[in-house]
């Protein structure tokens, strides 16, 4: 791989597994200093040991709850005073929970959005001074349910059309201060996340995870799950100098299965 982030500072939230730890892999393996934050120190230990075998650059680790504000805080403060500044955020924070409604109690709809989407708008605000002085990039992991509803997974639906709506407006402030935002739908992809999530509807439906598996293939027509590769290599892209005229938009990563135009 081309070193196209040399002298570029990366915070990656949710960087210690799935999703955000094949982003956190592909920009340092790309030349980027990369500090990926989660809530665990033995994930990120974990992660730290694996992107390092690929990484040209520095990669650093923060364990921080970012459900909270001081967690934020502190994961923001680490990152500026181990880089000074900052060039690409991504956030990827986020593991809301599948569940039957309406049994489904009202912890997990707080959760939900106290780490995908309270976390966002915290970290994009601390974030903003030094991506507008470095002419940055934002990237947010959002999901496809934000386009495509789930009686069976409401919370997800939610939280993400709601951070989706938020990029679109964060990506009118940077117009205006020239930072790039745009946001990214995974569809249903091989994490230890999606297992959880197949695990809890089989046991609502009564059914076995293969067969909960097979159905959502099937129902989507996809030819594979997604692989957390397919999205980082997206990332990366968006986050480079070829695709800054790519703004405010939010692509996809399903294999085809969201069927709507917009």
């Amino acid at each position: 791989m081309t070193n196209r982030f040399d002298g570029k500072k990366a915070f990656v939230s949710g960087g210690s597994r799935g999703i955000g730890r094949a982003i956190a892999m592909r920009l340092a393996s790309e030349g980027a200093d990369v500090m990926i934050s989660g809530s665990q120190q033995r994930h990120l230990d974990a992660a730290l040991a694996a992107i390092a075998e690929k990484a040209s650059g520095k990669v650093l680790t923060y364990a921080a709850d970012l459900r909270e504000m001081a967690g934020c805080e502190a994961a923001f403060a680490a990152h500026d005073a181990a880089f000074g500044g900052c060039d690409i955020l991504v956030h990827s924070a986020g593991a809301t929970k599948g569940g039957a409604f309406p049994a489904q109690p009202d912890a997990d709809f707080q959760d939900g959005f106290a780490l995908k989407f309270h976390a966002a708008v915290r970290l994009s605000r601390l974030f903003w001074p030094s991506l507008v002085e470095s002419h940055g990039n934002v990237v947010m992991v959002v999901g496809g349910a934000a386009r495509t509803p789930d009686h069976k997974f409401m919370v997800g639906g939610a939280v993400n059309a709601a951070l989706a709506n938020y990029s679109k407006a964060l990506a009118g402030q940077g117009l205006i201060d020239d930072v790039n935002v745009n946001w990214v739908s995974p569809g249903q992809t091989e994490t230890e996340r999606l297992q959880g999530l197949l695990e809890t509807r089989a046991r609502d439906e009564g059914k076995t995870v293969d067969e909960v598996r097979a159905e959502r293939m099937n129902q989507e027509g996809i030819r594979r799950l997604g692989r957390p590769e397919d999205t980082a290599a997206l990332v990366s892209f968006l986050c480079s100098y070829e695709a800054r005229h790519i703004h405010g938009t939010g692509i996809s990563v399903d294999g085809g299965a969201t069927k709507g135009c917009f």
